[in-house]
């Protein structure tokens, strides 16, 4: 059983700017813009104890600069401090469209870092490549697995290139991966990247220590939802399990609100727990590879690596991640993935429980708890006024001119404690250079088109007081109509609209009688389809006389010899399970004139 201090930086501080030109502070996680921020940051933490965890963004020194002067101030070396300190700048540049100086840049700063690291912090890794672009965009699992280690292998011939034998540039990477939402399959890449990546470091030459790889897990933010949210604790618990069975080192337990908020106690505590579990009740500390003979796993675990292989070839060919993100081709192929994977859940091939099946029409969303941003902002500027306003600056310039000249993270610890800030300690490095831009990959979620779908339809409610009617032509007694009027019911409310359910009609006259009544923006025909021939031809007609306005669905799927004839009656769409629900909704919606 081991712990880690995993500590989020916020998106300025990942980007080294400082809080008080941040457009958010503390959006994602802490700030940090000077050696007082770090020394407060990790101020009772044992790092002689527990590993440090901490993903810098583009460029580790400043961060690694910062952290190694906190620890100087207080008469503590790096000798023992174990984890990561490490940066993925090919990753924040596909993630942002963007990096403040070309990418050689960065690639000196990881060399330097590597270089520092290797002398002063034997224990600690400076290159964190991590998946989370890559799966937020949607890809594949083996897009993601692929894309990860043609970035490693980049940062390798980077690092030697500077300098560095293959087995110190092995040593300082550490792997980042996101699990998804299928159970197996992540178990299977999780087993098969392991021995790709042993290959590639040993075809560089490096020996049998440097071929191993330290893996570091999440849950995938993809796969979470707003809606019925707490779903989203299970979906957790299933991700980073197979994680634990596909063999990672180490994992962060995301809170179940992770897409809504920033967690509270109560889900921080339900993540908690989530490792208690796996810990004591699940045994999962004992068995060293417990899917290992497992004939399905193994199987599918020799599909993954084929697989990884031939991705990772494909990108090597074209002449490797860097290229391959500036051609575009990594980002196409992501959004075929992506356009596949809404695709199944707008059919509903793919179910996203609470969103695109099984709703809950009495949720209340949870409450985003907004923060005062500006006062944030002001209290920040603050406490770094207060800090520098004592400092010697020309102490703090001499300083940073020199961090400039050699860019080593002995100078930026000089910097650091002269009292330079984030933002200076990473204009040294990059400041004059020129940059580097490239599409980016944007994030998404899963299910992001099912709830935009629903708030249009909550939000209309609530400014109109009105909603998409849908009635319910029940025909026949309850057991002839209910496992159609179940199934609409539920395709319907996921769009959040009032269906207008009823015990069913004898006659096609009463139905379109109460249909018309109703003053529905639609009507659906729920019956069987022995009774539709000659159900349909005589209602639909009589729907389209009371309710000229609104369309007119029936319930299931037409059989071939058939559909003419519906069509003819006057049928405008079918409601089954090979209807695409997002298509429909939305086009109701549109109808409606909820979308403009």
């Amino acid at each position: 059983k081991r712990q880690i201090y995993h500590i989020v930086l916020d998106s300025a501080t990942r980007a080294g700017v400082d809080a008080r030109q941040a457009p958010h502070v503390g959006d994602i996680g802490t700030s940090v813009t000077t050696v007082d921020d770090m020394h407060t940051l990790l101020e009772g933490l044992d790092l002689g104890k527990f590993p440090l965890y901490i993903y810098a963004g583009a460029n580790a020194l400043p961060i690694l600069s910062l952290v190694a002067a906190a620890r100087r101030a207080v008469g503590e070396d790096m000798s023992n401090v174990r984890g990561i300190i490490g940066a993925d700048p090919i990753g924040a540049l596909a993630a942002d469209g963007k990096l403040d100086a070309p990418i050689a840049a960065y690639y000196d700063s990881l060399a330097a870092a590597a270089r520092w690291a290797s002398t002063n912090a034997p224990h600690l890794r400076t290159i964190f490549v991590r998946s989370d672009v890559y799966s937020n965009g949607g890809a594949s699992d083996v897009q993601e697995v692929a894309s990860v280690l043609s970035t490693a292998a980049a940062y390798l011939r980077a690092l030697c290139e500077r300098g560095l034998t293959i087995d110190e540039a092995a040593s300082q990477i550490a792997f980042g991966f996101s699990m998804g939402a299928n159970f197996f399959l992540q178990i299977a890449k999780l087993r098969a990247v392991r021995p790709i990546w042993a290959q590639i470091v040993k075809a560089f030459g490096g020996n049998a220590e440097s071929q191993k790889m330290r893996i570091h897990a999440r849950p995938a933010l993809f796969f979470k939802t707003v809606y019925d949210p707490y779903v989203n604790m299970l979906r957790n618990t299933t991700e980073i399990f197979s994680g634990v069975v596909g063999g990672i080192d180490s994992f962060e337990s995301a809170p179940f609100d992770e897409p809504i908020r920033k967690g509270d106690e109560f889900s921080r505590r339900i993540a908690r727990n989530i490792q208690i579990m796996l810990q004591e009740e699940f045994g999962m500390l004992q068995p060293i590879d417990p899917a290992g003979g497992s004939w399905a796993v193994e199987t599918l675990t020799r599909q993954m690596k084929e697989k990884i292989w031939a991705e990772f070839q494909s990108i090597e060919k074209s002449g490797g991640i860097l290229e391959a993100l500036r051609s575009g081709s990594v980002q196409e192929g992501i959004a075929k993935i992506l356009a596949d994977r809404f695709k199944n859940a707008d059919l509903r091939k793919d179910r996203i429980v609470g969103n695109n099946m099984y709703p809950n029409m009495t949720e209340t969303l949870l409450d985003r708890r907004e923060e005062d941003t500006a006062a944030l902002k002001a209290q920040r500027a603050a406490d770094i006024e207060a800090y520098l306003s004592d400092i010697d600056t020309k102490h703090r310039d001499e300083a940073l001119a020199a961090f400039k000249v050699d860019g080593s993270v002995d100078q930026g610890i000089e910097a650091a404690l002269a009292g330079a800030t984030i933002a200076e300690l990473m204009a040294a490095v990059t400041e004059g250079k020129g940059a580097e831009t490239l599409t980016a990959i944007a994030p998404h979620r899963w299910s992001e088109r099912f709830e935009a779908l629903r708030k249009r339809t909550e939000d209309y409610k609530a400014e109109k007081n009105d909603n998409v009617k849908i009635f319910l032509a029940n025909m026949g007694p309850i057991p002839q109509h209910k496992a159609r009027a179940d199934f609409t019911t539920g395709f319907l409310q996921v769009g959040a609209f009032e269906v207008l359910g009823n015990d069913g009609f004898k006659t096609v006259e009463e139905a379109a009688e109460a249909a018309g009544a109703s003053g529905a923006d639609a009507v659906v025909i729920c019956s069987t389809d022995a009774t539709y021939p000659e159900i349909v031809p005589a209602l639909a007609p009589k729907l389209h006389e009371v309710l000229p306005n609104a369309r007119v669905f029936l319930a299931g799927a037409a059989p071939k010899d058939l559909l003419e004839t519906y069509n003819n009656a006057g049928i405008d769409e079918y409601i089954s399970v090979r209807a695409n629900c997002y298509e429909v909704l939305e086009r109701l919606q549109k109808k409606k004139g909820m979308i403009a």
